[in-house]
């Protein structure tokens, strides 16, 4: 270790108050991050269909499935190197790939270059925005982690929403193109130059809370394949997080995509688009100051199930009305459940890591969160050039409206509940089969799946449900086994499929 590393961990202090420079710099530092994305939300799908002549709503959604991507996986590889070698360098390298960001979308002759600079602006926000949750997360220590991660996305959050009136605006007095992505360039090297040279190194502040945690087995760490076992499947809570996650930015990237084409559909202006595109990311980054330490005080579940069905609400809204008005309030409520669910799902995973593996951990997370952008692109792309806009958009509100509920206790046992079998395979299903599940995680899918097969014997409500026969007879019986050992009260129906 040298010297200034040395010193460094020699007079680290955990907390907000004791680090709240270098926290405060972190948060504008996430301002700057933000700023980058947000200009692409209102201008860039106008600009495939407008300027590029797309006509294919996949095809001009193509730029989202880059981007998340290339966020999802570097998500993964920067959170596991930032355990290795420091979280500083892997935040310079993101901002070193932010530099041709703006002039591939200036100069582009063909969408492909817009493809390209979505794969880096993708490493740019993996890299950075990571870094800045992850450093944050480190200064403050066990106690106010909502608090910081409330914070630190309102910043980034924010600034998308303001990014993306600004680009609305400019685009409005102007053009598509060059001129709102002229403040890229500023953006881009003003976040360069501040990570160089003011940003300070924080695993140090990792290792001084783990040297003071309890000693268990869950303080060595585990292999990158471990992390991502335990994270995405092994913990149910850990698993319920990614999920949530991913259905969250699966809405995101359908409203990133589709939303300028929809209401540019009814005449609304470049301007007016910019607006709306404003509301939601400004109401989702101002309120998650709150949402984050009220998710310290009252736990996480309420929010995070809470969040998902008021962010539905929002989507249905949107498509179900015609309203500039109604619009606004729509991208109001999205914004508000959002709000409720992203600084909380964050904050759900620092839960249930260790400090030696938690950016490790939050790595995995990311992957499976950011993922859901390229999910919701492709599917709202296809959904809209086969149905129509409005369906696409409908069916993204249908899939925020489907949670884990239970599945954030803190225990090693758990119970999640998931209200009918509609709502996990559609409305066309006509028969209520209310569906609860107690045992390890492998009976959830079990168990799902047999519900949606239970129509065939016309099973009204079962509490649990054991198949006579076939696939998951075994995972089943062993979910009531479970049950019993820890003393609840089992009730089951028995059909055989078919």
């Amino acid at each position: 270790m040298s010297d200034a590393r040395r010193s460094q961990a020699t007079h680290a202090r955990l907390g907000l108050r004791e680090n709240l420079p270098q926290f405060a710099l972190l948060v504008v530092l996430n301002a700057f991050v933000g700023a980058m994305v947000g200009l692409e939300r209102t201008v860039l799908p106008l600009l495939g269909e407008q300027e590029f002549g797309l006509g294919s709503k996949t095809a001009i959604t193509s730029f989202i499935v880059s981007f998340g991507v290339t966020k999802a996986v570097v998500n993964l590889v920067a959170a596991r190197a930032s355990d290795r070698i420091g979280r500083k360098p892997i935040l310079v390298v993101g901002w070193l790939f932010a530099l041709p960001v703006p002039f591939l979308i200036i100069w582009a002759p063909a969408w492909w270059w817009i493809d390209l600079a979505n794969v880096l602006l993708g490493a740019n926000q993996a890299m950075a925005w990571s870094m800045t949750v992850i450093m944050k997360v480190d200064l403050v220590g066990p106690k106010r982690r909502g608090l910081a991660l409330g914070l630190n996305e309102f910043a980034g959050y924010f600034a998308v929403g303001v990014m993306s009136w600004v680009t609305g605006y400019i685009a409005a007095q102007t053009a598509l193109r060059p001129q709102p992505f002229y403040l890229g360039i500023v953006i881009a090297l003003v976040g360069l130059v501040v990570s160089v040279l003011f940003v300070r190194e924080t695993r140090a502040y990792a290792h001084l809370e783990a040297a003071t945690s309890p000693q268990t087995a869950s303080a060595v760490r585990p292999s990158l394949g471990g992390v991502f076992f335990v994270t995405s499947l092994g913990n149910v809570s850990l698993f319920a997080a990614c999920q949530a996650g991913l259905v969250n930015n699966l809405n995101d990237g359908m409203s990133w995509g589709l939303y300028p084409l929809f209401f540019a559909g009814y005449g609304l202006g470049v301007g007016s688009i910019g607006v709306i595109k404003a509301v939601y990311p400004v109401t989702w980054g101002v309120l998650q100051v709150a949402t984050g330490p009220l998710s310290d005080r009252v736990g996480r579940k309420e929010l995070i199930v809470g969040g998902m069905l008021v962010q539905a609400a929002g989507i249905w809204l949107t498509v179900l009305v015609s309203t500039y008005a109604l619009w606004l309030v729509g991208a109001a409520l999205q914004g508000l459940g959002t709000a409720m669910v992203y600084p909380t799902l964050l904050a759900a995973i620092t839960d249930h890591t260790h400090p030696t593996w938690r950016a490790t951990s939050l790595g995995v997370y990311r992957f499976w969160r950011d993922l859901g952008y390229a999910v919701g692109a492709l599917l709202s792309g296809a959904v809209a050039d086969f149905v129509g806009l409005g369906a696409a958009i409908h069916r993204g509100g249908h899939g925020a409206a489907i949670v884990p509920e239970e599945a954030f206790e803190n225990s090693a046992s758990w119970r999640t509940s998931v209200g009918t079998a509609a709502s996990v395979i559609g409305p066309a299903l006509p028969v209520n089969v209310a569906v609860n599940v107690l045992g390890p995680a492998s009976s959830y899918f079990a168990c799902i799946l047999q519900a949606i097969a239970a129509h065939q014997s016309q099973v009204r409500s079962v509490a649990l449900l054991r198949v006579g026969t076939g696939f998951g007879r075994e995972v089943a019986l062993g979910a009531i086994q479970t049950a019993t050992e820890l003393g609840l009260y089992v009730q089951t129906r028995e059909f055989a499929p078919g």
